[in-house]
Order: C-alpha cells, then sequence, then structure tokens
C-alpha cells in the first residue's frame, strides 16, 4: 500500500512485456495506474500517476521506446473490486497495460 515501487514478483511480467513490444514494433501502450480508496482524492491520483510512471520508466530503461508508452493515473477513481474489503483494497491497487 501507498507505494509506486515495483514488486520483485512484478518483473518477469514486466520483461515479457518488453519481448512483446520488441517483437511488435508498431504497438504502443497505455499505463495506467489504479490505487484502493483509503486516501485523499489528491493524495491517490498523486499515487496512481506514480505506479504508473515507475511501469513506463521500467520498460524504457529495457529499452522500449518513450514514444511507444504512455502513462496516467486514474487514482481510485476506476476500482475493479470493493474497496470495504482488504481484498477487494489489495485488488483495486494495480496498473494495467492498454495496447492503443
Amino acid at each position: 500500500t501507498d507505494s509506486a515501487k515495483l514488486k520483485a514478483e512484478s518483473l518477469p511480467t514486466l520483461d515479457e512485456v518488453v519481448r512483446l513490444l520488441a517483437s511488435e514494433p508498431s504497438w504502443s501502450l497505455g499505463i495506467e495506474g489504479h490505487t484502493d480508496s483509503t486516501s485523499t482524492v489528491a493524495h491517490n491520483q498523486t499515487l496512481s500517476e506514480q505506479r504508473a510512471r515507475s511501469v513506463q520508466d521500467y520498460l524504457a530503461g529495457k529499452g522500449v521506446a518513450a514514444s511507444r508508452l504512455s502513462a496516467a493515473g486514474f487514482g481510485s477513481s476506476r476500482p475493479v473490486a470493493d474497496n470495504a474489503t482488504e481484498l477487494g483494497r489489495a485488488q483495486n491497487r494495480r496498473v494495467e497495460l492498454v495496447r492503443k
């Protein structure tokens, strides 16, 4: 919670994204950061942007052209689960990749 640091368990998935983008040079990705609803709207917005940028920076650091990546934060405005439970809040703290 309350972190934009990439988890070690996410790195193999991100490395697979790097390989996929290398094999599909015409693809671009939107990187969307999200949070649970436990803090203020302003804090969640900033945190979600930081989460998206962390992924963007990782991918760019692995050689993906920055022009193929865009990052945006959505705070807690797009939950995928119920924020009333710990499991739901955990599911809402995420970064999604969207092919553009």
